[in-house]
C-alpha cells in the first residue's frame, strides 16, 4: 500500500535535514513556451532535455516541499501549485493539470493532515507557484478563501507590493484572486529587507531579485547540512547552467549572478538544491564549479 501511495501521489523518499524531514510533492503539471523558459538558448539545445509538445510548450511540474519537524509539531509547505480556480480556456492554454488531493493524500501517507499545516512559505505569487493558496468560497469568479486558514503565511512585503502593482512585463503572471483573501487575513506575516531574520528553528531566508523582486527562498538545516529551495532562479535541473535563463525574468543578468551564488554553496558546502518545476528531479547535489556545475547525485526526496 505504501508503494502504491508513493507512486500515485508522487511522494519520493524523504531527506533528513535536521530538524526536518523533507519531501517534494508534485501537485500538478503545466506547459509553458520553451523559448520563454530558456530565453536566448536555441531550441536545438533545450529540446534535447525537455518534453516538447506541438505548440512548442515544455512539460513542467509544480512542486511543493513538505518540511516536518515532528519534535516541534511544525509542518511547513513551500509553495502550493496552480490551484483550482481555472476556467477551461485558460487551463487549456497552459495545459494545467492540478491535483487538489495531492497534498492532503501526501500528508495522510505521512500520518498528518492539512489541519496540521502550521506554516506556508510563499516564494512568490506567480500563479504556477501559489494559485493553490486560495479556493473559491462559493461560486467561481466571486469571493475566495484561504485553503490553509490555520497556517501562518510567510511572504516578503516588497514582493507583495510588486504583485499588487506589477510591471507591464509580468502582470500576466499575477492573478489577484490567488492572493486577495491572503491580503485580508490575520495570519499573513511579512518579511522585510534583503536579509530577513527567521523565528523558525532550522530555517533561514535568502532573497533574490532576478526572476521577480524579493522572491523568498527557504534554507533548511544548519552549517553541517543545508537544503535550499531554488524557486524560479533555478526552476529545473537544465537551468543549473548559468546562461540558461528564462525570458520571464525581469533582471536576467541578476539571475545569472544569483545562480552562481547558489551553485557556489552547492559546490563548496554541499548544499542540496531543490527545484519547483522539474518533472523528474526533486533536487540534486553538485560538484564542479559555481560557473560550471556538475550533478554528482540526483537526490530522491
Amino acid at each position: 500500500m505504501l508503494h502504491n501511495l508513493r507512486e500515485c501521489y508522487k511522494i519520493a523518499p524523504m531527506i533528513e535535514i535536521p530538524p526536518y524531514e523533507i519531501h517534494s510533492i508534485i501537485t500538478g503539471h503545466v506547459r509553458l513556451d520553451g523559448g520563454a523558459m530558456f530565453g536566448v538558448v536555441p531550441k536545438v539545445l533545450w529540446d534535447k532535455v525537455c518534453d516538447v509538445d506541438e505548440h512548442n510548450r515544455i512539460l513542467l511540474a509544480t512542486r511543493t516541499l513538505i518540511a516536518i519537524d515532528r519534535k516541534a509539531s511544525r509542518l511547513i509547505l513551500v509553495d502550493t501549485g496552480c490551484g483550482t480556480k481555472w476556467d477551461p480556456i485558460a487551463a487549456d492554454r497552459f495545459a494545467i493539470r492540478y491535483d487538489e488531493n495531492a497534498i492532503p493524500n501526501a500528508l495522510a501517507n505521512l500520518d498528518l493532515s492539512t489541519d496540521d499545516v502550521t506554516d506556508i512559505i510563499i516564494t512568490h505569487l506567480h500563479f504556477d507557484h501559489n494559485g493553490g493558496l486560495t479556493q473559491w468560497y462559493d461560486e467561481p469568479g466571486e469571493a475566495t478563501t484561504l485553503r490553509y486558514p490555520k497556517a501562518i503565511h510567510w511572504l516578503h512585503r516588497k514582493h507583495f507590493d510588486h504583485a499588487s502593482h506589477p510591471h507591464t512585463k509580468d502582470k500576466a503572471s499575477f492573478i489577484k484572486a490567488d492572493f486577495a483573501a491572503l491580503a485580508r487575513a490575520d495570519n499573513l506575516r511579512f518579511l522585510e529587507g534583503n536579509q530577513p531574520e527567521s523565528s523558525i528553528d532550522g530555517l533561514s531566508w535568502w532573497v533574490s531579485h532576478g526572476h521577480t523582486p524579493f522572491q523568498l527562498h527557504p534554507i533548511f538545516g544548519n552549517d553541517s547540512k543545508r537544503l535550499i529551495f531554488c524557486g524560479d532562479i533555478i526552476p529545473t535541473i537544465a537551468h543549473l547552467r548559468l546562461t540558461w535563463v528564462m525570458a520571464y525574468d525581469l533582471r536576467p543578468t541578476t539571475t545569472i549572478a544569483e545562480k552562481e551564488w547558489i551553485n557556489g554553496h552547492g559546490v563548496r558546502e554541499g548544499w542540496i538544491l531543490t527545484f519547483p518545476h522539474d518533472p523528474t528531479h526533486g533536487g540534486v547535489a553538485i560538484d564542479g564549479t559555481a560557473a560550471r556545475p556538475v550533478v554528482s547525485n540526483q537526490i530522491q526526496l
